[in-house]
């Protein structure tokens, strides 16, 4: 059973839901990253996501963009993503991380060498945005290989046919798309992700974690009564960009334990 789904039946059985949030490595700093990952952590995070910069992120809006661009201008690569993870081991062998990112880097070193990496340094799952599920099956394969779930994501506009092509592939969770957009863009409509989420787990039989637009506690109890798991990054990221060095992650912190206690008491009003 891998770390993610052990965390997931955990969660079940306590009748609470998953927080995973997203920050960029290397944002705002690559000796901070480790830092802010046990930060995550200790204000209530069950499953980190840390984004792996990119130049072309696609389906990002500006605020992650610019995370990116922060984090390669600090020369931030693929390797040292896999090397923070790393560290952050040494100090917290439990909580799931899940790499997300795009194509280039993994295929600049190889899938499979990438795979036995991830899995070296401590990586439990990777989300890969520009893999879609029809050309995946050997990513998947070599994921799965090295103990590594394979996670997809799904839209509003996702098929029932494409649905179940990541049923038949992902672990772990899936990542449902809330809005028709990138990251950061509208608010949602927590209704018609109440509607579309039964849909996705009655047909992929994994946990599904919902992100984009969520923005404060309210917002991500509201998620959190509908979801498996709620996922919050542009929040976070613009959060760092309004910190300084000196106090960026009691405000992190503080930001994802106020998250925190919102799915919490969401949890709490609905047992």
């Amino acid at each position: 059973m891998s770390k993610i789904q052990t965390t997931f039946e955990r969660l079940k059985a306590q009748g609470r839901k998953a927080l995973i949030p997203f920050i960029t490595a290397g944002d705002p700093d690559p000796a901070l990253t480790v830092t802010l990952m046990h930060a995550l952590v200790e204000a209530g995070a069950d499953v980190i996501e840390l984004g792996v910069p990119f130049s072309d992120p696609m389906a990002d809006g500006p605020t992650i963009q610019r995370a990116s661009e922060r984090a390669l201008l600090k020369g931030v690569s693929l390797r040292q993503v896999l090397a923070m993870v790393a560290s952050f081991r040494t100090g917290d062998s439990e909580t799931p991380v899940v790499l997300m990112g795009y194509a280039n880097p993994i295929e600049a070193i190889g899938v499979d060498q990438f795979a036995a990496a991830a899995l070296a340094a401590g990586v439990d799952g990777v989300l890969v945005v520009d893999y879609p599920p029809e050309e995946s099956a050997e990513f998947a394969q070599a994921m799965r290989a090295n103990s590594l779930d394979p996670i997809f994501l799904l839209a509003p506009t996702s098929t029932p046919e494409r649905i179940g092509e990541v049923a038949a592939l992902a672990s772990g969770y899936v990542y449902y798309v809330s809005l028709k957009g990138v990251t950061g863009s509208a608010q949602l409509d927590v209704a018609a992700v109440a509607a579309r989420i039964p849909q996705i787990q009655a047909q992929t039989g994994v946990p599904v974690g919902v992100g984009f637009g969520i923005r404060d506690a309210a917002t991500a109890g509201a998620v959190a009564r509908v979801a498996d798991a709620v996922v919050v990054g542009s929040r976070i990221i613009e959060e760092i960009e309004r910190s300084s060095a000196d106090n960026v992650v009691a405000r992190v912190g503080a930001l994802v334990a106020e998250l925190r206690r919102g799915i919490d008491e969401a949890c709490r009003g609905d047992a």
